[in-house]
């Protein structure tokens, strides 16, 4: 067995699982679960379709760069949503449609790392638990940079030591952040780009959450949109990922793409080839439906709005808690541990949170999810309504 394998460390969701068993909610409520962000408004009717109406293409093998349809329809999204300079992100070598971002982000690191000069993978601190994983398996060793209130719970990249940086091979940045929906501005991505050409890293942005922002703010920029802004058209060491998951309420599709670097491209590509991974016709089909169409991503933000304006209306004024720049979580600081909070809401209210030390690891003496929890708005606005008044029940018995 590969030895690294030794190294991974239970998903959060198992530790949930451990933390709640032997529990007993109350019966007469109905169980409410804010600890998985699996997103659960519907799935938009023409993506569907999209799909049946291309099942006739299992017939043949899919290519894994994909269509050309397919890239140039993501080209054109980017293009659009990151204010990119007309004509310099080519689909054909800028662009490669992936099986959801996960597996992406996971398979990266395997391609980019070289594990023979003892590397580096740096990552926020808490985190999507898939970069820790990709480090490990790809032979490096993660690097944690602590996101607190104190840091506007964004990646501090002036507190990295030199000697950290003269080993870091590949960066993980999430933006706008799970768990903190924290987004990176310009200027910081700027920032990062600098020291990747100073340091020689690529830098790996997962933006899957970038198109759930309250209706009024300003979009979330990109790490593409930072390098174009600097005139820097060719992306050099910097790849992003993007879903139809979130931005869709596509999980089961498994949809995305990455794009950046061509010379990254065109090595991701070659190991991929051999990985076996080319998506369905169907789905990029879907997928090319899914990409041109913003009328059921504005309404998706709706949806996401009112229920937090709704949430942080009941919880704002017994709980610790704001509105995040993006994505569809709430952080906010409990006042009891995490997880006994967790697992003393779910035993009286039947409501299920996950605890932030959960998806985070003790770096320079704190662990900073400790004394928070997940909370992910994806159920029905109704039941998140339900869901914070019990929450708020909870928190004035304690």
């Amino acid at each position: 067995m590969n030895p690294n394998l030794s190294h991974l460390q239970p998903y959060p969701f198992e530790r949930l699982a451990r933390l709640f068993d032997g529990a007993t909610p109350p019966a007469q409520l109905q169980p409410i679960s804010l600890s998985i962000g699996e997103p659960r408004h519907p799935t938009p009717g023409f993506i569907t379709e999209e799909v049946i109406t291309h099942l006739h293409g299992l017939s043949r093998y899919p290519v894994t760069r994909g269509i050309p349809e397919l890239r140039a329809a993501i080209a054109d999204w980017l293009q659009v949503r990151f204010k990119l300079n007309a004509g310099k992100l080519n689909p054909e070598t800028n662009i490669l449609p992936v099986n959801g971002t996960r597996e992406a982000l996971f398979a990266f690191a395997q391609c980019v790392v070289d594990p023979t000069t003892n590397p580096l993978v740096l990552m926020p601190n808490p985190f999507y638990q898939i970069y820790e994983g990709a480090a490990l398996l790809s032979g490096a060793e993660p690097w944690f940079m602590n996101t607190t209130r104190e840091n506007g719970y964004r990646p501090d990249f002036s507190t990295v030591p030199e000697a950290v940086w003269q080993r870091c091979q590949l960066v993980y940045i999430c933006t706008p952040g799970n768990p903190t929906g924290a987004v990176l501005s310009i200027a910081e991505l700027q920032q990062l780009i600098g020291l990747a050409d100073q340091h020689d890293f690529v830098i790996a942005s997962d933006e899957c959450y970038s198109e759930i922002y309250p209706e009024s703010a300003t979009p979330p920029a990109g790490l593409l949109q930072a390098a174009a802004e600097m005139g820097r058209d060719n992306y050099s060491r910097c790849m992003v990922f993007h879903s139809l998951s979130k931005r869709s309420n596509a999980p089961g599709l498994r949809s995305g793409f990455v794009a950046g670097d061509a010379e990254l491209i065109k090595h991701f590509l070659r190991y991929r080839t051999y990985q076996g991974c080319a998506m369905p016709p169907a789905t990029q089909a879907a997928s090319i439906s899914a990409w041109q169409d913003e009328d059921h991503v504005a309404e998706n933000r709706t949806l996401y709005t009112r229920k937090f304006a709704a949430v942080l209306d009941i919880l704002s004024p017994v709980l610790d808690v704001s509105m995040p720049d993006a994505g569809f979580y709430l952080w906010p600081q409990t006042p009891v541990d995490d997880a006994e909070f967790a697992l003393g809401l779910l035993t009286q209210q039947n409501v299920a949170v996950l605890p932030g030390s959960y998806l985070s690891r003790s770096a320079a003496g704190v662990n900073p999810g400790s004394n928070h929890v997940r909370m992910a708005l994806v159920a029905p606005l109704e039941d998140c309504i339900a869901a914070a008044e019990r929450i708020k029940t909870y928190i004035v018995s304690l």
